[in-house]
């Protein structure tokens, strides 16, 4: 996949026209925050702050209507559930949060193609992990929400939601605390979680335009017309050579279950490291949209290191030799093996290390924070060193 491919299908790593856009826009109480915080609206207390993140699951509603589609597989669908409410869920956790959350959703559907069946399964997906959460001491409550039938816009389906939450503003966690010397502790994205049902690929939630195409064969161009815009270049639609159905090298997953592996939520464990070690965590980044650039939305006169990568997990390898995309671009698009990022001091590093460890993720220090004139990331991997500014 070249930038040229990504630009032809219509989407962007760095969003930089909605960064544009919304430049001007309130940035609330504290600008370099992962998520805007504004005053108590909903109880004026001064104390508090209000919060609320809108994210969906993309198109990776597209792949699990192509595997649905194929297999009669329904649980593809609740997997899009969990990927909506961890895009929003993750990010409010980047600033504190543990909750109570309220949580509506969205869903837009072409009646004709999407029936009650799969909205059932993805309602039902949504209070399965509402439930698993709270067992975790997550609470998180389910107002409802919309679901459309928008055949004249929506080809197949669209799955967004708004998760808000009120909090004290003493238990902010906000990225201008970030310093040099600061280490950055990974938590993967791949393998399964004590609170995961089954091996995760760690995909997450972006980038599945890229994947999809680049993965899948030209089979699917002609089976399922209404899985991509007619309007783009048929060159960059289904380039790739594999079926949903073939083994992903390396794991006992096929590549249409890889790819729709839920996104994996980091609830459980950051809820216990805020409530053992809050004092103690400068900041923490969602790595999602921009991957292993995010960070640069957040910082300014620093520079992160990025020297100590986790293995390259065996999904992004497949993407990258199907697709010949750079490397400089992967580590831009997906998250390459960790999605989640804690920055503290080094002496505090293995205390987080071995929390989540203890959760069943894989974590480690995977870089460092020193001054720079400017902002920057400096990522070294296998595949290369590449910098992001």
């Amino acid at each position: 996949m070249s930038t040229n491919h990504y630009d032809k299908r219509g989407v962007s790593a760095g969003k930089e026209e909605v960064h544009a856009a919304v430049k001007n826009l309130d940035a609330g109480l504290y600008p370099k925050a992962f998520s805007r915080i504004y005053p108590d609206f909903l109880g004026g207390d001064e104390a508090f702050c209000n919060l609320m993140s809108s994210d969906g699951s993309g198109t990776k509603s597209i792949l699990a209507y192509l595997y649905w589609k194929e297999t009669g597989d329904l649980s593809v669908w609740r997997n899009i559930a969990i990927d909506v409410m961890v895009m929003n869920l993750d990010d409010l956790l980047c600033v504190g949060a543990t909750g109570p959350f309220l949580y509506t959703s969205i869903i837009n559907r072409n009646k004709h193609l999407i029936p009650g069946e799969v909205i059932a399964a993805l309602i039902g997906g949504a209070q399965d992990f509402i439930d698993k959460m709270q067992a975790y001491g997550i609470d998180i409550k389910y107002m409802g929400g919309e679901t459309a039938d928008l055949g004249d816009s929506v080809r197949t389906t669209t799955v967004d939601g708004s998760m808000t939450a009120r909090m004290k503003r003493e238990d902010l966690v906000i990225t201008s605390q970030i310093q040099p010397g600061d280490v950055v502790v990974g938590l993967a994205s791949f393998g399964q979680a004590a609170y995961e049902d089954a091996f995760n690929s760690g995909i997450g939630s972006n980038g599945l335009t890229s994947a999809r195409h680049d993965i899948l064969n030209k089979s699917y161009l002609s089976k399922y017309p209404e899985s991509f815009d007619p309007a783009t270049a048929q060159e960059v639609l289904y380039i790739g050579s594999k079926n949903l159905r073939d083994n992903l090298l390396g794991t006992e997953l096929d590549f249409g279950k890889a790819l729709l592996s839920p996104t994996k939520t980091y609830a459980p464990i950051i809820k216990a490291l805020l409530e053992s070690k809050k004092a103690k965590i400068h900041s923490m980044v969602h790595c999602t949209g921009g991957a292993q650039s995010k960070v640069l939305h957040f910082i300014d006169g620093l520079k992160i290191v990025k020297n100590n990568l986790f293995p390259c997990p065996a999904l992004f390898k497949a993407i990258q030799e199907e697709s010949g995309t750079s490397w400089y671009e992967m580590y831009k698009v997906f998250n390459m093996g960790h999605r989640m990022e804690i920055y503290l001091q080094k002496e505090d590093a293995q205390d987080v290390i071995d929390l989540a460890t203890s959760f069943g993720v894989e974590a480690k220090i995977i870089g460092y924070v020193e001054a720079f004139d400017g902002k920057q990331v400096e990522l070294h991997s296998p595949f290369g060193s590449f910098i992001y500014e």
